[in-house]
């Protein structure tokens, strides 16, 4: 699993060198293929909900398709101001310099998604990871099995396997993914994975975003009816 993680990463890296992901025309096009995969394959992503957590077919639509097709349309909408470079006032003592600030894309990103919304919760941060020109792993849960087999076919078919990867599996894949060097990890789940993330990802000084699952809070007194119907 290690050798198979390491080539991934290898091979992704090598796509990123040649700076194709940072074009424009690259990262509309791979957009335009999951607005694609969201079209023609909506009956098969609701199915796979479904199978996974029984998810009504308004439900699935609603918070997990319709999530991810209004993020491919704004950063459609928005990408050529996203990339365009911003100027920026510089000091009287550099006179008459300018200056302008250039966004520019960390390289490889890891997004190991949860799977209480499997499908929005990785393709979503894969959105925005694209727009910003960087190669991606996506690791979904291996707890919605159904759905992360729709997600490996669906990328496989239609966007750039060169650039744009999806691997699952369980603890076993992830560690192993976790052991690479990476520019940037989006993790969403739990608090005690959340920790094991960050460990990995200080060895690197890789930055990362957490978004951790907790209790939600709650007041109850006496006049609560606590029976469960």
């Amino acid at each position: 699993m290690g050798v198979e993680a390491e080539a991934t990463v290898r091979e992704l890296r090598a796509a990123y060198t040649t700076g194709k992901t940072k074009s424009f025309e690259w990262r509309a096009s791979q957009l335009k293929a999951i607005q694609k995969m969201l079209t023609l394959h909506s009956d098969q992503i609701i199915q796979a909900l479904r199978s996974d957590l029984n998810k009504p077919e308004f439900e699935a639509v609603i918070h997990e398709i319709c999530v991810v097709s209004a993020s491919c349309k704004l950063a459609l909408k928005e990408l050529h101001r996203w990339m365009k470079p911003q100027k920026v006032k510089t000091a009287l003592i550099s006179f008459p310099s300018s200056a302008k600030i250039v966004s520019e894309p960390l390289g490889l990103v890891l997004i190991i998604s949860a799977w209480n919304f499997p499908f929005a919760l990785s393709l979503d941060p894969v959105v925005g990871a694209i727009a910003a020109g960087n190669a991606v792993v996506l690791k979904p849960s291996e707890s919605a099995p159904a759905t992360s087999s729709v997600l490996a076919k669906l990328v496989d078919k239609y966007m750039d396997t060169s650039a744009v990867k999806v691997v699952e599996g369980a603890v076993a894949q992830t560690t192993a993914l976790l052991h690479q060097k990476w520019d940037k990890i989006i993790y969403t789940g739990g608090s005690e994975v959340g920790r094991i993330v960050l460990t990995y990802a200080a060895k690197h000084l890789t930055p990362v975003v957490l978004e951790l699952g907790g209790k939600c809070p709650a007041v109850l007194d006496s006049n609560i009816n606590l029976k469960v119907r």
